[in-house]
Parts: C-alpha cells; structure tokens; sequence
C-alpha cells in the first residue's frame, strides 16, 4: 500500500505540473482528492491492515494528501497569475495614442440671465423664494385682487387642470405665499424667479411656457420712489450704465398704481431704429404699488406697510442683452445656437 500512495503521490504531481489553465488543474484536484479518487480507495482498504501498519499508512496517506494540496495551491496561483498577465497584454493601451477630446458644455443663455439677475438683487438684500407650478385659482388670482368673473383673468389665458388647478400664468402667487407666511409682520423682501404657462401661439415672441423673475417688497414707508430707484439700478447694471428709464401709467389687478418701465434704446442711443421702432425706448417690465386688497388678503395692515412688485420676462432681457430675435431659440436645444454662448469652443 505504500507503493501504491507514493506511485499516486508520483503521478498526481506530475499532472499538476502539466497543468495549463485553472479547469485542468480543478479536474485533476477532483480526480485525485474526490470521494472517488484513488486516494480515497486506497484508505478504505486499510481495514485489511494489522493494527501496527494503520497509523504508518495513515500518516503517509495524510503527508501525501498535504504535499498534493500545497503543490495543487501553488499551481493555482501561478496560472491565476499568467491569466492575468495575458489579459494585461491583450487589453494593454498605447499611451502614445491622441486621447479622445471631451466636449465642454456652458450655461445656457437663459440661465446666464436669470443667475445675473438674481445676483444682482441678492446684492441688494433680497431672498429667493420659490412655489409649486401647478397652484391653486386662489393664489394665482384671488389673493391678487382677481376673484372669480373678474374681466382681468381674460389677460391670462390659463391652462385648468379642474376648476380649481391650473398652471401657475405668472409667478405672483409666490408673492402672496410669503406675504402670508410673514403673517403680517414686515419686511418682505424677495425675488420670485419660475416657469409660467400661458395659452399662447408659439412665435418669435410669444411661448406657450417662458420664465418669469418677480419682486415684491412691504415694510413701513415705502414709497414709489423706492422702486423707481430700484429698477434704475437694475437697468443699468444688466443693460449698462448709459441706460435711462421711464415709467409708463399701466395698469395691474395687483398693484395701484401701476407702470411699464422702458429703457433707452441700446442701438439707437434714444434717436429712433428699426429695434425700438422709431420711439428711442424698449419696455422691459411691469410694476407697481402693491394694491391695499392685495396686502389686506396676505394678512398685512396697508394703514401701516406698503409696498412694490415688479416683474420681468428673463427671456425678453436675454433677447435684448445678446440680440436674440426668435424666443424659441431658447427652447429647441439647437447646438449651434448655444455654441455662441460658450466660453471656449465645444
């Protein structure tokens, strides 16, 4: 029995140096150490043995078995290393190669504009405030001094969800969301910038969706002068510090009294083109004092706060700032037109 274990101690060693990948190697493990192996047969047999040869045969069946499975183990790693070797060598990469050139993307116009102006009253003490743009027939008209079959809903077409949702027309319902949360204590102080929706027919100047960036402040004594000063700090920081304003009577359910502000035309320095249509000024925005109803509904005492709101198109600003002359190149994502806008190019 002796012979026979070291003639299989022989052979096995042999097969496992011969071995050229794991799956051979795994079969001559199995078909040597298994339940089946020959091994395994020649210890069943040592039921034949004397009671003196038992624990010499076992003890060299068990000194085999040892050096099988270290020699086994041995060969395992060092085809697990030429495996490896060979995947490295065929997946190698020529660092001499050009790399492939990443694209570069940039803020998109609109978002240039809309970050600019939000900067810009941040500066001056404002908050950003923001609200859902599926709202409430309240918020979007009622608490804005337009209840229910007042003539003035006609200006905004309006998209209904049911009778009492619909997509937000302006941004204003975010005014009177943070007037009442301030539950009638001044001040209030915030910028309302947000997507509004409108039933309109697409063109070069009218979208179905556009962004809106509204204002509202209330505290005690403000004044119209207040916010002639405010939108003339505006117009010239955004459009330049040659750029001159002037205010328009108007009219708003929200505010009374209410303006359009106009700025000088940047092309024709206030002399009259074909931009400005001969007029020498460009409307940019409605504003106005924030009506009593208004304040009165949001829980303030209009005997004692006041206010003034504003309200502007990021689009129509964008459009006059880079010369921009269709609003839908906002929308269509085409690559050419935002390549423009780029700091380097893409």
């Amino acid at each position: 029995m002796k012979e026979r274990l070291h003639e299989l101690k022989e052979e096995v060693l042999e097969k496992i140096s011969k071995a050229t990948d794991l799956k051979h190697l795994n079969d001559v493990r199995v078909a040597y150490l298994g339940k089946k192996g020959p091994i395994t047969e020649v210890l069943r047999g040592m039921g034949k043995l004397s009671p003196e040869e038992r624990p010499i045969i076992g003890s060299l069946a068990n000194e085999i078995r040892a050096k099988i499975s270290e020699k086994l183990d041995a060969k395992k790693a060092e085809l697990e290393e030429l495996a490896v070797q060979k995947k490295l060598e065929e997946e190698s990469i020529d660092i001499t190669l050009p790399g492939r050139p990443v694209t570069l993307g940039c803020d998109h116009p609109l978002t240039k504009t809309i970050r600019e102006i939000e900067d810009l009253f941040i500066g001056l003490g404002y908050e950003v405030a923001e609200g859902p743009e599926v709202e409430t027939d309240y918020y979007n008209f009622e608490a804005l001094n337009l209840p229910k079959n007042h003539p003035a809903r006609d200006m905004q077409d309006s998209f209904y969800i049911t009778e009492e949702l619909l997509l937000r027309t302006h941004t204003s319902p975010v005014q009177a969301r943070t007037m009442e949360k301030a539950k009638g204590r001044g001040p209030v102080k915030v910028i309302c910038p947000g997507r509004v929706y409108r039933r309109d027919n697409d063109d070069a100047t009218h979208s179905h969706q556009f962004m809106q960036i509204e204002g509202l402040v209330v505290d005690e004594n403000i004044r119209m002068s207040d916010l002639k000063g405010t939108l003339n700090i505006f117009a010239k920081k955004i459009f330049g510090e040659d750029r001159e304003i002037r205010l328009r009577p108007s009219f708003f359910p929200f505010t009374e009294p209410s303006v359009e502000m106009d700025i000088s035309c940047k092309m024709c320095g206030g002399k009259g083109c074909n931009v400005c249509k001969g007029t020498g000024w460009i409307e940019i925005l409605g504003a106005g004092m924030v009506h009593p109803n208004v304040l009165r509904m949001s829980g303030f005492d209009p005997e004692k706060y006041s206010g003034f709101a504003f309200g502007m198109g990021p689009e129509r600003i964008a459009m006059l700032k880079y010369g921009i002359d269709d609003i839908r190149h906002f929308y269509t994502n085409d690559v050419r037109f935002l390549k423009q806008f780029a700091p380097v190019d893409l």
